[in-house]
């Protein structure tokens, strides 16, 4: 039988043919499953109005819920286009009468059908089918079937309907809007309690999806009065037999809280307060307690979008840290290592005390968690130790500035657990220290290293637990970052021969562990190194020849981190004659076949960097070896799935290497392990570059075009940063070329083509940059880029630049606007103010970097005031007498330089980056004039057409830009004597 007959006796006239090759795709068997596979999709290419019809009469049929489930999860394959919606793929391709015959069958299949799950599917496919056709108008009579249905006496068929109106309300809600008191009045009824808790479960979702679509905030406010009616819906479903009725509606709450939390404020005590009995109940299932948390969680993390919830009111936080810290308990006296994996309740209390910790901060949480601590501390089991100082370790993060200055309460509740007798509390205390190292450094090693360091290096000697000790190299690791070679002198010999015994004689994980700490043991001793050279290097080097199978790959690969971090520890000149071999080694197994997950390739590029660090010049000869794989990796592309947010075509859930959003109806996959690979190869050509300089010129018309378009690469932050990073030293590679006569027969021409494709890349990204402290490195970049690139720049460059930095200001002073705006809120608080201020400060920094962008290539680079330049004040001041005609003019009659206006010392320390004082009348001279008018030097000489500024002469367009861009008075200053004056002590007026 060849493939047209095939296809003709499959969908013929005897139902049960088609029928069994349904069952066939769902066989264990692989041969008959790809056969089925292959004639079904063979089927739907040629015959694709048939085959839609024959899987919905499945639908229909008395066959096994099963099999028609598999129908349903076909026909909207089936019917899906290309991005994993119902549009212009499959349901373009049925003829109207066939979409005719679809729409009534379906509809009587939702109706008859009594399988829940299946029931589900189906109005899934209902509304997928409902999106692609009524903003067409192609099903008018859909919208009158559902308020019918809304109203139907049958719960199963109220219930169906309400499951279709969110699917449609969260992708095209406006063809609702006429609609909305009716949809007040019937969502309001169907969460009464008259209802089973199915309905009131749906009506709880549709009513989410449908406040989550109303673009106008009156709209949503409408249904505010809801909530009360969802509440009590969510807290009479833990009554009802299915307690997963009530993990459907937490999930919901979460996703509102998460998208609107705004919403909820009216009714927050009472939302919180029900949340937390669910929280707190032990007769409740584990998983509708984590969820119960993941939702307090989740508000708590809104304070960008609502700030100032009643979350952070003392009563709620203190329960909610309670519930956290007793699921720290869920630990078994099994592995170490392996314990807190998973959705266990261990795992989600630390990871919510994590977040609450960042996003209240250490004013809110820190108390709370102290609170508890002696309790826990003072009990005999060992559980509650261990969750002490875990809890400890997740919350330094976000309470690190109150618990700096609480050093001695903190430090030697960790220090004594040291001394308990359970391994996994001494495990727990190690993990403890080593993040308060991280968080609460360099204080932590400044004031208790005496403490610290002894303890850390007894617990190295712990060989009867292996996990003790690595975790105590671990620590070792942590601690060393933030020391000085000062204070690790002395303890220098006691812990590179504990290490050493560590190398020789423990487990793989040990040695691993060792190896790191003894890396950064050499890196914060720099040249005090040198003693312990010769002892070490010899290990080093044999674990790199000799781990060379593939149960050994981690440990090769941590020894290449260590060889080479101890190699620029200690110079150039005593690593010389070990760097060749080590070299030759590297060079070996950069040419060998290596999978994509081998830890090697990561740690090679990391060596290759330090090594180039360490012999500079000398490095020269590798670099045919290492830039090769270190550009195919810059330039690999996002891996991107985007589907439907409901279909099961998508990446594996539990890959931690895949991060998966949800946004507007699509799923987004993206595979995060290729883009910290490419943000990690960007960085190190950016070192390269800088290291090498005018060595580094035959790669730059490889690099450029590579990292250039990477400047918007909005898949990820640190690409981008290191893209940026490497701009100037680019420019600054290609200039020395020129100038040293390196490079190949160019003159500046070559210069000036690079130049010529940077700045105005690197002006366009800033104008789009959406992360503030990016915006901050582009101008520094872009300053450095303008110095280097000199009497290059041309008018229309220098235009764009300043029409950039216009909306840079512009775009800084709205943010600033919008946060003192806030602090005068009524619901504003202490903590969120000092996020605020640290928003405010990043703010500063863009100023800074702003005002020193200098196109004219630099004598007269500013500097704010106390940075060792000229002062804001006289800055501006110097401008406005150039500007204004003054007694200052292009021929030098007034030195811009030589001038000085007397200074008024700072009012306060935190806005010393970018306060200072200054005449009111001179405000709207900003900065971004000084960028313009030293600019005006780059193009001296050549013809500047006055058209080309809107008419006006290039004077006032750029003091017309400023007027624009920057307000007469900032909302922290305030006049005295006609004198503007920062205090941030404004914004906390209310």
């Amino acid at each position: 039988m060849d493939r047209q007959q095939q296809m003709e006796w499959v969908l013929g006239t005897d139902p049960t043919v088609f029928e069994a090759l349904i069952t066939h795709l769902m066989s264990s068997d692989n041969d008959r499953r790809s056969q089925a596979e292959s004639i079904f999709n063979l089927c739907r290419a040629h015959y694709p109005d048939a085959v839609a019809l024959k899987l919905t009469h499945i639908l229909h049929s008395p066959l096994p819920d099963l099999l028609r489930t598999m129908a349903t999860v076909l026909l909207r394959r089936h019917l899906s286009s290309s991005d994993g919606g119902v549009g212009d793929g499959g349901l373009s391709q049925l003829s109207a009468t066939t979409k005719e015959s679809l729409k009534s069958l379906l509809l009587q299949a939702v109706e008859q059908e009594e399988c829940k799950s299946l029931s589900k599917k189906l109005c899934d496919v209902v509304s997928e089918i409902a999106i692609a056709l009524l903003p067409e108008n192609e099903w008018p009579e859909l919208l009158p079937y559902l308020f019918q249905s809304f109203t139907s006496g049958f719960p199963r068929i109220k219930e169906s309907a309400l499951l279709i109106f969110a699917r449609l309300a969260q992708s095209i809600g406006d063809t609702f809007l006429p609609h909305l008191a009716t949809l007040h009045s019937v969502l309001l009824s169907s969460l009464s309690p008259s209802f089973s808790p199915n309905v009131r479960i749906a009506a709880l979702g549709a009513s989410i999806n449908l406040v989550q679509w109303l673009p106008c905030a009156v709209e949503r406010d409408s249904f505010q009065d809801l909530l009360p009616a969802m509440i009590r819906a969510l807290t009479e479903s833990l009554t009802s037999v299915n307690e997963t009725i009530a993990q459907e509606a937490v999930e919901l709450l979460v996703d509102l809280a998460d998208t609107d939390p705004e919403f909820l404020r009216g009714q927050l005590p009472d939302m919180v307060g029900s949340l937390l009995l669910i929280a707190e109940s032990d007769s409740l299932a584990e998983s509708t307690r984590h969820l119960a948390v993941e939702f307090l969680a989740t508000l708590a993390v809104a304070l960008d979008r609502a700030p100032g919830m009643i979350l952070k009111k003392p009563q709620y936080i203190g329960r909610l840290v309670t519930v956290l810290m007793n699921m720290l308990l869920d630990i078994s006296d099994n592995d170490i290592e392996n314990n807190d994996a998973g959705e266990t309740g261990n795992y989600v209390g630390q990871k919510c005390l994590g977040r609450l910790s960042i996003a209240l901060g250490g004013n809110t949480i820190f108390p709370a968690v102290s609170e508890l601590l002696p309790a826990f501390f003072a009990s005999p089991d060992w559980q509650k130790h261990h969750a002490a100082l875990i809890a400890l370790a997740q919350i330094a993060g976000g309470c690190s500035s109150i618990m700096i200055k609480n050093l001695e309460q903190v430090v030697p509740m960790v220090l004594n657990s040291f001394q308990h007798p359970h391994p996994r509390v001494k495990w727990a205390a190690i993990i403890a220290i080593g993040q308060l190292s991280i968080d609460l450094g360099p204080d932590l090693q400044v004031q208790y290293h005496q403490r610290v360091l002894p303890v850390l290096a007894s617990a190295i000697d712990d060989f009867q637990n292996p996990q003790v000790q690595a975790q105590a190299a671990s620590a070792v690791l942590s601690f060393t970052k933030n020391c000085t070679a000062d204070i690790l002198t002395s303890y220098l010999d006691g812990l590179v021969s504990k290490l050493l015994v560590l190398l020789q004689n423990g487990k793989q994980m040990v040695q691993e562990g060792a190896l790191t700490a003894l890396a950064s043991v050499a890196d914060s001793s720099q040249e005090q190194f040198k003693n312990y050279y010769d002892a070490v290097i010899p290990y080093l080097k044999a674990i790199l020849l000799n781990a060379m199978d593939n149960s050994n790959r981690m440990l090769q690969a941590k020894s290449m981190e260590c060889v080479s971090s101890v190699g620029m520890a200690v110079g150039k000149d005593k690593f010389r004659d070990d760097a060749k071999q080590v070299m030759e080694v590297l060079a070996s197994l950069q040419g060998s076949q290596m999978d994509s997950d081998d830890p090697i390739a990561c740690y090679m590029l990391h060596a290759w960097k330090r090594l180039c660090k360490c012999l500079g010049p000398d490095f020269l000869p590798y670099m045919n070896i290492v830039m090769p794989p270190l550009l195919q990796a810059a330039q690999l592309k996002a891996d991107v799935n985007i589907t439907s947010a409901d279909s099961e075509d998508i990446y594996d859930s539990d890959d931690d290497s895949i991060d998966i959003i949800i946004i507007n109806n699509k799923r987004i996959g993206i595979r995060t392990s290729v883009l910290e690979e490419k943000a990690t190869a960007c960085y190190i050509i950016c070192c390269y570059a800088d290291e090498l300089k005018e060595g580094f010129y035959p790669w730059i018309d490889q690099v450029v075009p590579t990292l250039v378009p990477l400047l918007k690469f909005y898949f990820h932050e640190q690409v981008r940063r290191a893209a940026v990073a490497a701009m100037p030293e680019l420019l600054q590679s290609a200039k020395l070329a020129v100038e040293k006569g390196v490079a190949q027969g160019r003159d500046e021409s070559y210069v000036k083509q690079l130049s010529d494709y940077i700045i105005p890349a690197l002006t366009e990204a800033l104008y789009v940059e959406p992360e503030e402290k990016i915006c901050s490195s582009m101008l520094d970049t872009l300053n450095q880029c303008m110095q280097l690139s000199g009497h290059f720049l041309d008018e229309g460059q220098v235009r764009s630049i300043v029409e950039t930095i216009g909306h840079v200001v512009t775009a800084s002073t709205s943010r600033k606007m919008e946060r003192a705006e806030r602090m005068r809120a009524e619901d504003f608080d202490a903590e969120e103010g000092e996020f605020l201020r640290e928003d405010n400060e990043q703010e500063v920094e863009i100023s800074v970097q702003r005002w020193r962008v200098d196109p004219a290539g630099g004598n007269g680079e500013f500097e704010p005031e106390g940075r060792g330049g000229c002062s804001k004040r006289s800055f501006l001041w110097r401008f406005s007498r150039r500007a204004g005609g003054n007694g200052a003019n292009a021929a030098g009659e007034r030195d811009l330089h030589a001038e000085e206006v007397p200074r008024r010392p700072m009012r306060c320390e935190n806005m010393s980056r970018g306060g200072g004082v200054y005449r009111k009348e001179e405000r709207a001279t900003t900065c971004a004039e000084k960028i313009v008018n030293v600019a005006m030097s780059s193009i001296e000489g050549e013809q500047v057409d006055d058209n080309s500024f809107g008419g006006q002469d290039v004077t006032s367009y750029f003091r017309t830009l400023a007027e624009v861009a920057v307000p007469q008075r900032m909302p922290w200053e305030e006049e005295e004597g006609g004198v503007l004056i920062s205090n941030p002590r404004n914004c906390g007026k209310r």
